[in-house]
């Protein structure tokens, strides 16, 4: 049997940030991954350019059912540290926009770091390794049977994330550990991803596949300023993934396509006094890319021939509601296979924020996405991953 301080499951952005900040402290550490290499969603993030956080990181940016939950270990390991760490090893970044900062570098290289931290740490970094059972003794040690052999710690960290992205080994162990000790997990649904449509809307967003439109997203919990994107099965885009996080099954959200129009039907009715000789579409299509434009005029088609003169305000007002409150109820999501994040996990009420350890169970640690805490698109998932991380490294070099 093989012994470690720490056994960290899960190589992913919070495990490693975890196993290197315990072993930066003098432990022993093996860090496990059941996937052929390490960070493989590190990887893929950003395009491969890898948003590793956001400038602007508050509570405010993420989902739980306890919004307290995440302070602590936010506040204790900030984006400002992680651009201190990528700076010591002379990466560089910019902002693309709302404080969103990617690597110059890319992704390849923000894992590095993280595997050059663990080295440097003597961290022991084991892939292809298979978890069959868990379980801890009365002396409160923590026994593995792997692929690898029965291993021994007693500190156990969970990091394997959630179920997202399935296709990158993803999986559902995180949830499986915590029923096995008793532990409640909050219902896991897809998050950050795209919707998906029947019928009429279905075919009017299909024939729109690749067009990209500037909008205000809305519904009755949450509002995003941001692109939507049409596909051949739905909607997708930053403003959209944004939306699926505050999403309810059956639910109909509000689409604004003129977001820098204080009044549409006030706009609209003004045009009508000073350009009333023209038709509307060439007037939308200043604010609106054309196919849109031409698709949404198609569904009033005396729109289309008449001048804007001609069109009474009635109707200017039926086609401003269109416009600025175009309502729409999708069928479903993409589901894991396209969610960038799982929403939900394992009930913070069980955990202790500051250390990220069970409370019920001692030596038993949760990080990462596993834990019902799911931050919005544009790197504070990946800042989550840091701050959790090093939150649970800090403590087991302590325990």
């Amino acid at each position: 049997m093989s012994e470690y301080d720490v056994i960290v499951i899960g190589a992913g952005a919070a495990g490693l940030m975890c196993a290197f900040t315990a072993g930066q402290r003098g432990k022993t550490v093996l860090l496990i991954e059941h996937g052929k290499k390490a960070g493989a969603k590190i990887l893929i993030s950003g395009g491969g350019r890898c948003n590793f956080t956001n400038e602007d990181v508050k509570p405010e940016n993420y989902i739980s059912n306890n919004p307290h939950f995440a302070k602590s270990a936010l506040a204790r390991y900030t984006p400002w540290d992680f651009m201190g760490l990528l700076s010591a090893h002379s990466v560089t970044w910019h902002e693309k926009k709302l404080g969103q900062l990617f690597c110059d570098q890319g992704a390849k290289r923000v894992l590095q770091v993280l595997l050059d931290e663990c080295h440097k740490a003597n961290v022991t970094l084991r892939t292809e390794v298979t978890v069959r059972s868990l379980t801890r003794n009365d002396d409160n040690i923590f026994n593995l049977e792997t692929s690898m052999g029965v291993l021994a710690a007693k500190n156990i960290v969970i990091a394997t994330g959630g179920p997202s992205i399935p296709k990158m080994g993803a999986t559902g162990f995180a949830y499986d550990i915590a029923h096995q000790f008793g532990i409640p997990v909050i219902k896991p649904e897809p998050a950050l991803v795209p919707f998906v449509f029947t019928d009429r809307d279905r075919d009017f967003m299909k024939a729109l596949a690749g067009v990209a439109v500037d909008t205000r997203v809305t519904n009755a919990r949450a509002e995003f300023r941001e692109n939507i994107l049409f596909t051949h099965r739905g909607l997708s885009g930053p403003a959209i993934l944004q939306i699926s996080s505050y999403w309810h099954e059956s639910e109909a959200f509000n689409i604004n396509l003129l977001p820098n129009i204080k009044s549409v039907i006030e706009w609209l009715v003004d045009q009508k006094k000073t350009n009333g000789k023209q038709r509307l579409k060439p007037i939308l299509e200043q604010h609106i890319p054309a196919r849109l434009v031409e698709a949404l005029i198609k569904q009033r088609a005396e729109y289309e021939l008449r001048p804007l003169g001609e069109i009474s305000n009635k109707n200017l007002g039926e086609f401003a509601l269109l416009l600025s409150q175009w309502k729409l109820t999708p069928s479903g999501t993409e589901g894991y296979a396209k969610a960038e994040v799982t929403k939900g996990g394992i009930d913070t009420d069980l955990l202790n924020s500051r250390t990220m350890e069970c409370k019920p169970v001692s030596g038993l640690y949760f990080i990462g996405e596993a834990i019902d805490v799911t931050g919005w698109l544009g790197g504070y998932n990946f800042q989550w991953a840091w701050a959790s991380g090093n939150a649970a490294g800090l403590a087991v070099a302590d325990a």
